[in-house]
């Protein structure tokens, strides 16, 4: 039973801890006065304006040292890497069974749309071949044509199943645009097949041949309508080539551009794979 004496003892503490939170007699809230709070927060106020002021200065310069046509450090991706199209590693399908190429003729067919002639016969222009098409002092840059004519065999506009439906499929490839990049040399593609007996491949253009012409790439703005020139690789299998795996690497020969970096497997060169059954 508590005795009497605890009671007072029990009223102070309950009277310390609220006035802890707000004391009437001296209007102290947490511990604080009125003009003690507005002290504070006027500081508070005054230190974030000055850092918010100072962290939009630093962009505003930043902002005026950048150029919104060309990344201002581009010396991370020096080289191009090697894309395909359709958009696989593994191109595995059944002949006799159009459902199971299908997939990939739609691919390529809605690639190759920009490439069509109608489009291309509009702010394009026919480029000296073998020569880069320099227009440093030229605003709007002119964009030099590729019809997907260029491709033959694997346009898409003899054969609409782009070879597929006779075990002969043809794939696309094409080198990431790179702005101000200026191959040296003669650029081209050549893919080998990783085994003993080796495939027979035709290349489109002839011989896998990249045109200088196509560089240099200017940037997403000035250079608004180009599009990447391309090499067509159809692969010519026989008989004795069907319901059998082919590893394929494509490499860009005949020039600077980096395509043996073992730390990246993208870099000028691509590998796929492709199994045709009957």
């Amino acid at each position: 039973m508590a005795s009497t004496e605890d009671k007072p003892a029990s009223k102070e503490n309950a009277s310390s801890w609220k006035d802890s939170l707000y004391n009437p007699r001296t209007g102290e809230l947490l511990g604080r006065t009125a003009s003690s709070w507005a002290l504070i927060l006027l500081f508070y106020l005054v230190f974030y304006c000055f850092l918010a002021g100072m962290f939009a200065l630093t962009m505003w310069v930043l902002l005026l040292s950048l150029d919104d046509k060309v990344p201002r450090y581009r010396d991370r991706v020096p080289f191009p890497g090697m894309a395909i199209r359709p958009n696989a590693l593994e191109i595995t399908y059944i002949k006799s069974d159009p459902t199971k190429y299908d997939g990939y003729v739609t691919q390529l067919e809605s690639f190759l749309k920009r490439y069509n002639d109608s489009l291309q016969e509009q702010n394009v222009q026919d480029c000296a071949t073998g020569q880069y098409f320099l227009q440093d002092e030229v605003e709007q840059k002119q964009v030099c044509s590729f019809k997907r004519g260029f491709l033959k065999a694997c346009s898409g506009l003899s054969d609409t199943n782009f070879g597929y439906s006779d075990g002969q499929p043809c794939v696309l490839l094409k080198l990431n645009r790179i702005i101000g990049l200026m191959p040296r040399g003669d650029p081209y593609i050549n893919c080998t097949v990783k085994k003993d007996t080796p495939v027979q491949m035709a290349y489109y253009p002839d011989e896998g041949r990249i045109d200088k012409k196509y560089f240099p790439y200017y940037g997403k703005k000035d250079h608004e309508n180009y599009v990447q020139p391309l090499v067509a690789v159809k692969l010519l299998l026989g008989k004795e080539d069907m319901n059998k795996e082919h590893s394929v690497e494509c490499r860009v020969e005949g020039t600077d551009l980096r395509n043996n970096d073992e730390r990246d497997k993208w870099l000028g060169r691509i590998s796929f794979k492709v199994k045709v059954t009957e």
